[in-house]
């Protein structure tokens, strides 16, 4: 049996796409549009030292693993591969089969593969720091391949299936605006907020003064300069610093658009409560964030997104939110998901970074690109199968019992 056919029993004997191994075995669909090419004995071995998908994420980011055509028409190809390890069965099986490659082709972690530096506490702001810098300092011009002109690195919200994402990312900073009901005058504080969107949108489009921060400081400079390219200096910043050393306090709304996957469970109510201190009396939270689907998923993602995405990432059912914002000082007073809108945004970026791709590894490297091509894809299927999800969750401080609130939504 040739190792094509040995694949086919890891990623599913009915499959579309073809399997071509370097023993010259083939498997699957013959000529199919889709194929992976199992490189080099060096990609067993990496299966080997990690069965499932660490293993097999590391062989494609080192090149030993080789998909030809589209990754998203792989990936949902090999459900086991894109949504969780291997059975305990299947490993133990496939590990006599491999010991022998895992002893005569050792193999290295690729270097993109992030290890915290030092043994920093979890989500203290060394760590944070450190770990948001491996993510976000990668390069701003490789963001802008995949990003595209808004440099939105969040869900965008598309008014229609035809919109573009430039269209969607700027209704879903509007849609932000909105829910917080922005005035011009008023101040504003986004946490988290990566290259500035959502502050220079408040101050461009509502008059606001709008103050951002990031912990990466690439995204600080990029955005400082663009905000004095656009004129709006006078009303908006952008800091490199960490939310919790914001000293300001007053504010009359807060955005929090992607920060909450980096928190962590312990310290949801801290972090909530931080940002209820900083506003007035009556002011809005929009908390924007990945979710998952219920309480039965573990918060921590999968070996590959925690070793080569998001480090430290986790992710909470929304009733966890909702619960942490109503006992650390808010009203929870409106809350929707916006799962499908993820997965037409990793369509987006998926198709920047394929048209830009020479560009791309040009910028940040081929291991990094590769990286880069594998988790949006296999993030898009997620949002479409509602292994994750995305909820906007609006909250208000109350002013005594008022929460200077409409009778009825707005927005």
């Amino acid at each position: 049996m040739g190792w094509a056919d040995v694949f086919t029993r890891i990623l599913g004997s009915d499959l579309s796409v073809e399997i071509r191994a370097f023993d010259g075995s083939r498997a699957g669909g013959r000529d199919a549009d889709v194929s992976l090419e199992i490189r080099s004995p060096l990609a067993l071995s990496h299966l080997a030292a990690a069965p499932g998908e660490l293993g097999l994420a590391r062989a494609y980011a080192s090149g030993a693993i080789e998909v030809h055509g589209d990754m998203y028409a792989a990936l949902a190809s090999f459900p086991a591969v894109a949504l969780g390890d291997l059975a305990p069965e299947l490993r133990r099986e496939l590990a006599v089969k491999l010991a022998a490659y895992r002893l005569w082709w050792p193999v290295k972690v690729p270097a993109v593969e992030h290890r915290p530096k030092r043994a920093w506490r979890r989500h203290s702001k060394s760590r944070d720091s450190e770990v948001i810098s491996y993510h976000y300092d990668v390069s701003n011009r490789f963001y802008e391949y995949v990003l595209g002109d808004s440099m939105a690195y969040t869900c965008a919200v598309f008014p229609s299936a035809e919109a573009t994402l430039e269209q969607a990312q700027h209704e879903k900073h509007d849609l932000v605006a909105r829910k917080l009901g922005l005035e011009e005058g008023q101040r504003l504080l986004d946490v988290g907020c990566g290259w500035g969107g959502m502050v220079m949108h408040a101050a461009e489009h509502y008059g606001v003064r709008a103050l951002g921060v990031t912990l990466s400081r690439q995204q600080a400079q990029w955005a400082q300069k663009t905000i004095a390219e656009r004129g709006l200096a006078d009303l908006a910043e952008v800091r490199h610093m960490d939310y919790r050393d914001v000293a300001e306090t007053g504010f009359d709304a807060i955005s929090s658009i992607g920060l909450t996957e980096h928190i962590g469970l312990k310290q949801l109510p801290s972090y909530f409560s931080t940002l209820a201190d900083k506003l007035v009396p009556g002011g809005r939270l929009l908390n924007h964030c990945i979710t998952r689907p219920d309480g039965t998923h573990g918060s921590r993602p999968g070996k590959f997104i925690s070793r080569y995405v998001f480090p430290d990432g986790e992710l909470e059912p929304v009733g966890t939110l909702v619960s942490e914002m109503n006992d650390n000082g808010f009203e929870v007073r409106h809350e929707e998901n916006l799962r499908e809108h993820y997965a037409l945004t990793l369509a987006g970026w998926c198709a920047n970074l394929d048209r830009n791709w020479d560009a791309a590894v040009a910028e940040a490297g081929l291991d990094r690109a590769r990286v880069w091509r594998l988790y949006m894809a296999a993030c898009r299927l997620g949002f479409e199968r509602n292994v994750v999800q995305l909820h906007q969750v609006l909250g208000t401080k109350l002013d005594d019992t008022d929460a200077r609130m409409p009778l009825r939504l707005d927005w």
